[in-house]
């Protein structure tokens, strides 16, 4: 290797030459180095117009002595002689940035745009929250009318008559994911799945006495027509047979019976 490095060869043989004596390839070189391949062709040929500034170039060159086991000091010294016969001295090591390709370096500019388009993305989304939360001013504010008092000897109001039952479709609509299972009571299964948040299912008009079972009644809103029947257990509580019946829906869950009470024992 020594008789290499003295001899009269320029620096780009010497790599060449100390490679293939270790019968290491150039695409070897660069895997190690992270030096593109075409910049090593350039540097074994002396090829300066071809290769990046004289800082990078000296950097690849001891990258590259590391490599193939050339010391990287004298080819330092022996490519600075080659390039400019010392007038590359002058320039701090400190620059050298030998695994680096300027080829790949994001220019600055690209940069600069893309924190301002993340600056930009930040305050639009502040804006907005802010707006979202803000109370609408021009909503007209109800005043509360003092209450009157009912005049004397005024006959008693007549009981109101009870609300009608809404009419319309029976609709279970998920606002998270739940299991639900609807079917005929004693019958057939009309529904089985695992709802997605969003999901709907619409009760066929023609089931018998369709009932509803699962797990998780807090995640199911159910409708009949455009009127929202109330929940139908408590949360995470398995319920099973709620009837789907629009009256049955809009009376809410029914309570549970009481036990019949045990006469004392004799």
């Amino acid at each position: 290797m020594d008789d290499v490095t003295n001899g009269t060869a320029t620096v780009g043989e010497q790599l060449r030459a100390a490679r293939e004596a270790q019968g290491i390839t150039l695409e070897d070189v660069a895997a190690r180095t992270r030096i593109p391949t075409r910049h090593l062709e350039s540097l074994e040929n002396s090829e300066w117009s071809r290769l990046p500034a004289p800082t990078y170039t000296m950097g690849f060159a001891k990258s590259y002595a590391s490599v193939v086991g050339l010391d990287r000091t004298e080819i330092g010294e022996a490519l600075r002689e080659e390039m400019g016969h010392g007038a590359l001295a002058a320039r701090p090591e400190a620059q050298v940035f030998e695994p680096a390709d300027p080829a790949r370096v994001m220019p600055r500019w690209l940069v600069l745009t893309a924190l301002l388009a993340l600056v930009a993305v930040a305050f639009t989304f502040l804006y907005l929250r802010d707006r979202n939360l803000a109370p609408d001013e021009s909503a007209p504010v109800a005043s509360e009318a003092p209450a009157t008092p009912p005049p004397a000897n005024t006959p008693a109001a007549a009981p109101a008559a009870p609300a009608a039952t809404p009419t319309g479709p029976v609709v279970l609509t998920a606002n998270e994911p739940v299991w639900i299972q609807v079917r005929e009571r004693g019958g057939k299964t009309l529904y089985q799945a695992e709802m997605a948040a969003g999901q709907s299912f619409e009760v066929p008009a023609t089931a018998r006495d369709p009932v509803l079972r699962t797990g998780r009644p807090q995640s199911l809103r159910i409708s009949v027509g455009t009127a929202d029947a109330p929940a139908v257990g408590a949360p995470d509580k398995l319920v099973s047979n709620v009837s789907l019946a629009p009256a049955d829906l809009m009376r809410g869950p029914a309570a549970t019976p009481a036990a019949p009470a045990t006469a004392p024992a004799r």
